[in-house]
């Protein structure tokens, strides 16, 4: 037994250390890609540069600068989102659950949009983006609070959550829908753009790599619990497991990821729900690894998409949810493909 846990330890230090190596390399990927090219050699002279503080900096310089800071905010976002994801799927108990299942996003999206409509600046649109996700949590956590008053047994817990959400979720987009209607011609296309998924505005923000890390750091001490549950939910209570409050956590951490990365990139399609059946299907469900792998492939996925929304069409730039859907849906359609050929 104790040879077993040592091998899966190794393995799973490995796959974390292969995705570290990944996530790093993407972001230099981000670095030297764009309009104007810059070389392994010249990105080295650049980052020597910025990291000595030198008085006159060169272009090269400059373009790391900014593109290291966007690949970072991608990085965080994906990473959230993806983490997000393994958490709504655990706390619905539904593969196909997403970080804007419950609506969250929509209310992020009216906050956002609201202040858009009355020509807000930028950091009041993301406030607001946070305030109406928070909000929406708040008000589904009050909808649904016999909901995780329950044992989270499998005979019902999560039903009235999602039918909840969902209907959350219409009142949201009929609210989006009218304020579309009563936008000006002058604010509707970074209205779209916000609710596509854009990182062009994004700024380096510390409150997103703080709510990942201490969330990550939360979700990953009830790794085990979350086994537990999700193997046997039935069966949970009666192994010393608070399931209720287990529930609690995981609902609160997931709106707190979701309210996160939508406010500092809108509506990014498809990364919550490919990443964490992708790290499933190639590394187990065991949550110890799942959650770091998740958030890790998550957040290196989201730097190449944004890097090929910046230069597949350059000097345009496309929102980052074109390319994630474009890349997500052919991706998601395979993994079912390989999962229903899989032996029962």
């Amino acid at each position: 037994m104790a040879v077993f846990f040592d091998r899966s330890a190794l393995r799973a230090r490995r796959i974390t250390g292969a995705l570290v190596l990944f996530a790093i390399a993407s972001l230099i990927l981000a670095c030297c890609s764009g309009s104007i090219t810059i070389s392994v050699t010249e990105l080295g002279r650049a980052a020597w540069e910025l990291l000595n503080d030198v008085p006159v900096q060169s272009m090269n310089a400059t373009l790391l600068h900014l593109r290291l800071l966007r690949g970072l905010s991608a990085f965080v976002t994906g990473a959230t989102l993806a983490l997000a994801g393994v958490l709504m799927q655990a706390l619905l108990r539904n593969p196909l659950a997403d970080p804007y299942v419950l609506g969250i996003s929509g209310g992020a999206a009216v906050g956002a949009l609201l202040a858009m409509l009355f020509f807000c600046a930028a950091w009041m649109v993301d406030l607001s983006a946070f305030v109406g996700a928070v909000g929406v949590a708040g008000l589904l956590f009050a909808l649904a609070y016999k909901d995780f008053k329950g044992s989270g047994s499998s005979n019902g817990s999560a039903p009235l959550l999602l039918l909840t959400g969902v209907i959350v979720a219409s009142g949201c987009g009929a609210v989006i829908s009218l304020i579309l209607s009563l936008a000006p011609d002058s604010r509707l296309r970074s209205m779209v753009f916000w609710m596509i998924g854009d990182l062009s505005g994004t700024e380096a923000r510390a409150i997103p790599w703080i709510i990942l890390a201490g969330v990550l750091l939360c979700v990953c001490r009830m790794a085990r619990a979350l086994n537990v549950v999700a193997l046997h939910s039935d069966m949970a209570s009666t192994l010393g497991i608070s399931v209720g409050r287990l529930r609690k956590i995981v609902f609160f951490c997931a709106a707190l990821l979701t309210a996160s990365a939508v406010s500092n990139a809108g509506s990014i399609g498809f990364v919550g729900l490919i990443m964490p059946h992708a790290c499933r299907f190639f590394w187990g469900s065991d949550h110890r690894l799942l959650l770091p792998a998740a958030t890790l492939a998550g957040g290196s996925f989201l730097v190449i998409a944004d890097t090929l929304a910046r230069t597949v069409v350059s000097p345009l730039q496309l929102p980052v949810g074109v390319i994630t859907a474009i890349i997500g849906v052919p991706l998601f359609l395979l993994q079912l493909h390989q999962l229903h050929k899989l032996p029962k």
